[in-house]
């Protein structure tokens, strides 16, 4: 086929030379057949490539059909609800109520309401009218040690950083939560002049590599951070100790995004990838946790301080309410962020298989806070892939007072679904560092938008909530949504995710469920109990071992 295909290209040179005696626009022809022949034999001699090297010249069609592939299955081949990761039935809601649009659909649901998994949410005879309810239900922020509590919003910007973000889209998210009153979250990169000019809520979100109170060696700097939380836009501090996207692996800056302008922010050397560590440097137990977020606490000057974290091993996370209760300090909120979450760069293998959900990762967190006697003080956020309305009350249910959304927030922006967050290339000009692409981003446009998405979802929660009978979010519960178990079971959240008693956790009675998980914590590590026995026993077979090889 090689062969065929330069013969038929070296004829068609010959051919054009002929041409171009008896008809001068054939040299034109001639310059095009003379570029592909040189491109063919190149294709030819290359290694790196067999395809190519087999069938010149045409196995550049195949990266071209490839390239072309994401589009083509978009615009041309996707239904509404099948689209992945974000179908078009939910990017097409978020871009109608950020302009304002027609959000109403023809003709009734395109959902199979038949199909394993399908929810609903169960209304009421005694539903209320919406002129009735609380338009704008917030959630105060703020345990018995905090002496700045905050009243959050339901639904707000879930962690995105300036880096991941181009520097148009922080301040057009920024200033919509400052219009709409709700807060934005930093995201690990540090706290930007972007987040700041806009004058929005913020919550200074503390990842592993310490951006913005960092020192030289990149460990964490109480001086920096000082100075930063007492800032009047920064309402809350979250501490990240793990996220969705790529739970157990620290946050990814690539080298082509990490401008002389983030680095300064970040405190790191600019056009380097950015690899933050995979856990702290400030502590290694849950008892240090605490103490971390005590001394954090008393840094800021009593403002809410939180940790956010991907569901792993549940021993761990009983590992932190025991230190909890053992040490009587206690973070104001915890964020949970599902395994479906994350917003740009991620390895597959993270993406895809590691981290609990957010439905099995926040009802497990609620029942652990119930059951140790310490969720009046604490504050749950539900973080990862909640784009309406429903979204929210589903997880308001499980036990969470706080939703989050990233993509939601980002679509609002004028995302379009490109896939491209991990390549520089946004066309949008969302996740880019681009200048020129992330100047096509109008800040005066898109904070409205992102202003209008969140007004309109709130007003349909409310909605919903009107239609359940219920005055208040509060009054939420996991006996309110229904899923479709299989073909002949629905079940309500609560025979899903059974309820536990205050305190039971406390007990030598330890509900069946949660008992090996409590066996295995301890608040001095958290590592569970069972596998530190396992590596003693093993340290111990090894020193035997040896002792004997000696005598021998």
């Amino acid at each position: 086929m090689r062969l065929r295909i330069l013969t038929f290209l070296i004829l068609l040179v010959v051919v054009n030379i002929g041409l171009g005696y008896l008809w001068e626009p054939a040299w034109i022809l001639l310059l095009l057949t003379g570029y592909l022949l040189l491109l063919a034999t190149f294709d030819s001699i290359q290694k790196e490539h067999t395809v190519l090297r087999n069938f010149p010249l045409i196995g550049r069609v195949r990266w071209t059909i490839e390239s072309l592939r994401p589009y083509i299955q978009q615009y041309l081949i996707e239904d509404n609800t099948s689209g992945k990761p974000i179908s078009r039935m939910m990017r097409s809601i978020v871009y109608q109520r950020a302009k304002e649009a027609r959000e109403t659909i023809p003709f009734g649901t395109q959902m199979d309401t038949y199909r394993d998994g399908y929810e609903w949410i169960g209304h009421s005879l005694s539903a209320m009218g919406v002129e009735e309810m609380d338009k704008d239900p917030r959630i105060v922020v703020g345990g018995p040690d905090c002496k700045q509590p905050y009243s959050a919003s339901i639904l707000n910007i879930s962690a995105m950083s300036f880096g991941s973000l181009s520097a148009n889209a922080v301040l057009a998210l920024n200033r919509g939560a400052k219009k709409g009153n709700f807060y934005h979250n930093t995201g690990e990169g540090g706290i930007s002049p972007y987040h700041l000019s806009g004058e929005g809520d913020l919550v200074w979100q503390i990842g592993t590599g310490y951006f913005g109170c960092r020192n030289n060696d990149g460990t964490f700097s109480a001086e920096k951070f000082e100075e930063k939380a007492n800032l009047k836009n920064v309402k809350m501090i979250e501490i990240k100790l793990s996220q969705g996207a790529k739970p157990g692996h620290g946050g990814i800056l690539p080298a082509d995004k990490n401008t002389p302008e983030i680095a300064t922010i970040r405190g790191v050397e600019p056009y380097t990838q950015v690899d933050s560590p995979a856990r702290h440097s400030a502590f290694t137990t849950p008892i240090e946790l605490l103490n971390f977020v005590k001394r954090l606490r008393e840094l800021s000057g009593g403002k809410p301080i939180g940790i956010k974290l991907a569901l792993g091993r549940k021993s761990e996370f009983i590992a932190i309410c025991k230190a909890m209760h053992e040490s009587g300090i206690k973070p104001d909120f915890i964020t949970i962020d599902g395994g479906e979450g994350g917003t740009g760069a991620a390895p597959l293998e993270y993406t895809n298989s590691i981290g609990f959900p957010l439905r099995e990762a926040l009802a497990f967190v609620e029942d652990c806070l119930v059951g140790f006697n310490l969720r009046n003080d604490i504050r749950i956020i539900a973080s990862g892939k909640i784009i309406t309305a429903f979204h929210v009350i589903k997880n308001l249910s499980l036990g969470a007072d706080i939703c989050n959304s990233a993509r939601g927030m980002m679509l609002a922006l004028g995302c379009i679904h490109s896939l491209s967050c991990n390549t520089n290339r946004c066309p949008s000009g969302v996740a880019t560092q681009d200048p020129l692409l992330a100047r096509g981003l109008s800040v005066e446009d898109k904070y409205e938008r992102v202003y209008q998405f969140h007004r309109k979802t709130m007003h349909a929660l409310v909605d919903i909530l009107s239609s359940t009978g219920h005055p208040s979010v509060e009054q939420l519960n996991r006996t309110h949504i229904f899923r479709r178990v299989d073909q002949a079971t629905i079940k309500r959240y609560d025979e899903l995710f059974p309820l536990i008693r205050k305190g039971s956790l406390l007990g030598d009675n330890v509900p069946k469920p949660f008992a090996i998980h409590v066996k295995e914590a301890t608040a001095e590590t958290f590592m569970p109990a069972s596998h530190l026995a396992e590596v003693e026993e093993s340290t111990e077979a090894v020193d035997k071992h040896s002792v004997k090889e000696e005598h021998a």
